[in-house]
């Protein structure tokens, strides 16, 4: 069986020389773990797609052209080609230069790979014999970074693609702080905080950027329908959509909420939609697969306690909230929350949240895998002196059960900062966190 002629005139296409495209450089990296399947995994539109060809462009700046190649899957011409195609593809590949075979490392980047049935066997092979570098990406539906682990025999490596970080979202704008220029002047300081308040209402999806609302809000609503129909109903045989959709709606527009099975069920039933709560468990894990939420569990080491307390669940991007949000108002601390905890997760942390023994709560306990710890408290308006007061008791109160913990509260501007004063507790507006590294402020 001969190659598939649409994929030898792809790969023709893939090799010849072409200029770079202007990309706004995301910040994620593979890790440098050599002898791994790279998997790039996302939320659906979050930029997978661009990522591969920003790793194919700086490939290429380094080497001649035809030692970095990429293909795309995702054409209907291709439906239902096998996994034997592959095979031929690489073959086809060496014919055309033979003195790269088992001399030279060559990088492959191949997207839309889950079309394929039987793509993982060739991976690993190609690992085994062949002096090349593999980096795939796909539909989350399919890529699920334990699935892919799994099916690659611990062969594989899974970098999570998100929507723009704030730091991005200026870069998109030619308006990124310069390297180490921080605090900044007035000027520039106004204009970010002018851009953050941009970015908590309209995210960090690439395609969104600088859509009129209207046009936005469609935009992001089709993104969230391509979830439930592609990524939960097609692949989990959902049946009960309407049933699905509902509680979307719901997360969505009550972000930072607390997630409790029962209370939906009963919200459910009451609704029409007959639905058994371990139903309503599994939608969950549907969604968070999908990448479309996070929930966020209670921060303990009793697996009993964390199980029966409720998750806080949010969205993938803070832009999702106005998108689903009928009533019109513009709730900043949700938003805020949604950008905080989408930060911490780009950063690697594992996060939960903390209750107290007297009943107070903070939003975010960070634990890095580098060592360290973050309690994390948003307060988007402190000018309430009781609201200010209740979160610094819990903030206090949460020191004493994890006393190793850096002590942090997150507002929205400058103005608020000169109202905290408390000792031990790092105040700073989150735009400031979000784009200030360790060892800048």
């Amino acid at each position: 069986m001969p190659l598939h002629p649409v994929l030898a005139d792809k790969m023709r296409a893939a090799l010849a020389p072409v200029q770079p495209l202007a990309r706004t450089r995301r910040d994620a990296r593979l890790p440098p773990v050599p002898g791994k399947v790279h998997s790039v995994i996302g939320m659906r539109r979050a930029g997978k797609t661009t990522f591969l060809r920003q790793l194919l462009d700086e490939r290429r700046s380094a080497l001649p052209p035809e030692r970095a190649l990429y293909i795309g899957f995702d054409d209907d011409r291709l439906a239902g080609i096998e996994v034997d195609q592959l095979g031929f593809l690489l073959e086809e590949y060496y014919r055309l230069y033979p003195a790269l075979r088992s001399r030279e490392t060559v990088h492959w980047f191949l997207d839309e790979i889950q079309l394929v049935p039987g793509w993982e066997r060739f991976c690993r092979r190609v690992l085994d014999t062949e002096k090349i570098e593999l980096v795939v990406s796909g539909s989350s539906a399919r890529m699920l970074s334990r699935e892919v682990h799994t099916s690659l025999r611990g062969r594989g490596m899974a970098t999570v693609i998100r929507p723009f970080s704030f730091r991005e979202f200026l870069r998109h704008r030619g308006e990124e702080p310069a390297p180490g220029a921080w605090p900044p002047a007035p000027v520039e300081r106004s204009l970010v905080e002018k851009r953050f308040r941009e970015f908590l209402a309209e995210g960090g999806f690439p395609e969104a950027q600088g859509l009129a609302a209207a046009v936005r809000v469609e935009l992001l609503q089709g993104y969230v329908d391509t979830v439930l129909f592609r990524d939960v109903v097609e692949r989990y045989k959902v049946s009960q959509v309407e049933a699905l959709r509902w509680m979307v709606r719901q997360c969505l527009r009550n972000p930072a909420g607390s997630f409790s099975a029962h209370r939906l069920h009963l919200d459910l039933k009451a609704q029409g939609h007959g639905v058994a709560k371990d139903a309503v468990h599994a939608m969950l894990g549907h969604l968070t697969d999908g990448f479309l939420l996070s929930a966020v569990a209670l921060a303990t080491e009793s697996e009993r306690r964390r199980n029966s307390n409720p998750r806080k669940v949010y969205p993938a991007d803070p832009g999702l909230i106005k998108a689903f949000d009928a009533s019109g108002r513009a709730n900043l601390g949700h938003a805020l929350e949604t950008a905080v905890l989408n930060e911490l997760e780009r950063r690697g942390a594992e996060v939960g949240y903390v209750k107290t023994g007297d009943g107070l709560e903070v939003d975010f306990l960070a634990r890095y895998l580098a060592g360290g710890e973050e309690l994390v408290q948003v307060c988007a308006d402190p000018s309430d002196e009781a609201t200010l007061a209740r979160e610094l008791r819990a903030l206090a109160a949460a020191a004493k059960e994890h006393p190793r913990a850096v002590r942090r509260l997150l507002v929205l501007d400058r103005d608020s900062i000169p109202r905290v004063d408390a000792p031990g507790i790092h105040a700073q507006p989150a735009y400031e966190w979000m784009l200030v590294t360790p060892g800048e402020g």
